[in-house]
């Protein structure tokens, strides 16, 4: 990590300060509050999205953490802290359980202290980095998590803002080639197959915020897990993967694809 600090440009919409406006949080600007406004008013439920979204990642990892004996997570794209990070929930179930953060947006940097908060028995660590150079990502997640034992490589809404199929598809394979046998691979993202609305507020992002984002369909996200095993119950929308009864009552669809998969 850097001591310096970043250079926050509060007149462009970011994508994880939206998300943080949606999610209850304050580390945001009034002009991501102005485009978040814009698509809730396209589709009103757009907070339940970022609890669902939440709520995959934290069953996910404590999935991993817990009933696979995962001790390691590589969680690229990290977005604002939040409650019930990746680390926090990792290491109930597994103390020992060793975290890389990455992400590019320079806010998350001046909060990467509570990304750092790790049980004494486990790590975490903070790559300021961009999932467009996978190698630089590896180089560097390889000073906290050893390669040759598991790691859960998570893309949570991610790929999307890699507008270009073949390239998403290749960051996503030069990352998996990189971990061993019994890796797994955590994504989620934007699809349109629910609520036409959707396309709507996508277009509304795109004019106002940075970066773009694309929607793919859910058979275009299982392709990401090409030669993984898809876990049950496959790439389902966020709610419907292995839901909680605590997590948001009766588990509906949303336009948010996800699953988990191992590597051979």
């Amino acid at each position: 990590m850097t001591n310096e600090t970043p250079n926050l440009n509060s007149d462009i919409p970011q994508t994880a300060r939206i998300w943080n406006y949606w999610l209850g949080g304050k580390d945001n600007f009034a002009v991501d509050r102005q485009v978040g406004d814009d698509i809730l008013k396209v589709i009103p439920n757009m907070a339940l999205f970022a609890r669902a979204t939440r709520q995959f990642l934290q069953r996910a990892v404590h999935h991993l953490a817990a009933d696979l004996g995962v001790r390691q997570f590589l969680d690229i794209g990290t977005g604002l802290p939040t409650a019930d990070n990746t680390h926090q929930v990792a290491q109930r179930a597994a103390p020992s359980a060793r975290v890389v953060y990455v992400d590019n947006d320079p806010l998350v940097l001046v909060h990467a202290r509570a990304l750092l908060d790790s049980s004494p028995e486990g790590a975490t660590a903070y790559l300021e980095a961009d999932l467009r150079d996978p190698e630089k990502i590896l180089a560097g997640a390889a000073e906290t998590l050893d390669f040759e034992e598991p790691i859960a490589l998570l893309l949570m809404g991610i790929l999307g803002h890699i507008t270009d199929d073949d390239e998403a598809r290749s960051l996503v394979r030069r990352l998996t080639d990189a971990l061993p046998s019994g890796s797994h691979l955590v994504l989620y993202d934007a699809t349109n197959v629910v609520d036409p609305a959707s396309a709507e507020a996508i277009e509304i992002w795109n004019r106002s915020a940075e970066p773009p984002y694309i929607l793919r369909s859910p058979q275009q996200l299982e392709g990401f897990f090409e030669g993984l095993e898809l876990l049950p119950p496959g790439v389902v929308s966020c709610p419907l993967w292995r839901p909680a009864p605590t997590d948001i009552g009766e588990a509906v669809e949303i336009d948010e694809f996800g699953g988990v998969a191992r590597k051979p």
